[in-house]
């Protein structure tokens, strides 16, 4: 995975140096089928955990962003991501890193349609036009106004914190090294530790639990999905450490359909995000946006072992080529990679620890 985790690594980097965070919020705003479809279309490939996104989403809220687009923005972007992709790419092979996006991308704005359609907010009676607007926060306190367009009335808030403006003009050579920064250093700091994790899961997975305790949900597909879920909903998994434990499971005797149910559902939740979206989205919300990834998941899931079985798809064509290759070992190149990734990752994790790195002003 190494040489990939890089790639995707620098790619995330230019992404969040040269695209202004403006541009997020701006074709958000509106309770429509499109903000959906935009929140999710940017969300996947933006490199953030279920954890790391949240505070973006709720920046997006507070900038006008509808419920809509913020729930299809949550369920895109942990699951998927540029460093995620190329890392599935070279661990599951080609099947897996297109249907993972494409997975990501119907659940998001399943989730997000069914939110913009349940959602009553500014809807009030019709006779006083009332707006109920929910963006009020223990920290900031916000002010509503509600303004009716012929049928639908809007509801815009202003917020009264005190706003932070950075006019900071930079460099191109500047830009390239914030690039390289966030990329080497503080991505691997946000995911190192749990990619690390998710490599000791399943080297334990694949070295210690016998293939026997998984015979039962051998080519079972339902109930390997079912046990997927049980195991992977609670738990912390970011979408690149879920890859070997995906793996893991398949070279267990799980179908690749269980596979994607965990690279789905997986990284989306975890108790977490699950206690603070309901405090910030809402109760109805929260189980609207649960119920897009178990299900998405699951239709998903039923697709890849149809096509499987079916014949017509080979998923787990990449656990063979892996096994051939490994008997030939790495090469100088991948170790080179493994030996530079390891390095990061001590640097990531050791030094803010120490206090060793400085905090640097945030310009987007």
């Amino acid at each position: 995975m190494s040489p990939y985790l890089l790639l995707g690594f620098l790619i995330a980097g230019i992404m969040h140096t040269f695209i202004p965070g403006k541009y997020f919020h701006k074709y958000l705003s509106k309770k429509s089928f499109r903000s959906v479809i935009n929140a999710a279309l940017i969300g996947i490939p933006l490199p953030l955990c279920s954890c790391g996104v949240i505070p973006t989403a709720m920046s997006m809220r507070k900038d006008g962003a509808s419920k809509g687009a913020v729930t299809s923005f949550l369920i895109a972007t942990p699951q998927t991501g540029v460093d995620s992709i190329m890392a599935t790419f070279s661990l599951m092979g080609l099947p897996f890193a297109i249907i993972r996006p494409i997975a990501a991308l119907f659940t998001a704005v399943a989730g997000g349609f069914l939110v913009n359609k349940g959602d009553k907010c500014c809807q009030g009676n019709e006779e006083t036009s009332s707006c109920c607007c929910h963006s009020h926060s223990h920290a900031e306190e916000h002010s509503c106004q509600c303004h009716s367009h012929a049928e639908e009335p809007t509801c815009q808030c202003h917020s009264h914190s005190e706003e932070h403006t950075c006019h900071c003009h930079k460099s191109f050579l500047s830009k390239v090294k914030d690039a390289l920064t966030y990329a080497y250093v503080d991505m691997v700091e946000d995911i190192g530790k749990w990619l690390v994790v998710g490599l000791v899961i399943a080297g334990i997975i694949t070295t210690v639990i016998p293939t026997e305790y998984f015979a039962f949900f051998k080519d079972n597909t339902l109930a390997s999905m079912l046990l997927v879920l049980l195991i992977s909903m609670p738990m912390y998994l970011c979408a690149t450490g879920s890859i070997p434990i995906a793996v893991a499971l398949m070279m267990k005797g799980l179908t690749p359909g269980a596979a994607l149910v965990l690279l789905v559902a997986g990284p989306a939740c975890n108790f977490a995000s699950i206690l603070i979206l309901r405090k910030f989205l809402g109760t109805r919300t929260l189980l609207l946006y649960l119920g897009s990834i178990v299900f998405g998941s699951i239709i998903f899931g039923c697709l890849v072992d149809w096509l499987q079985f079916a014949g017509h798809v080979d998923f787990l064509r990449q656990l063979h080529v892996s096994h051939a290759c490994c008997d030939h070992g790495p090469s100088l190149f991948n170790w080179a990679c493994t030996i530079l990734l390891a390095l990061m990752l001590i640097n990531a994790l050791l030094l803010p620890k120490l206090g060793l790195r400085k905090k640097k002003c945030c310009c987007h």
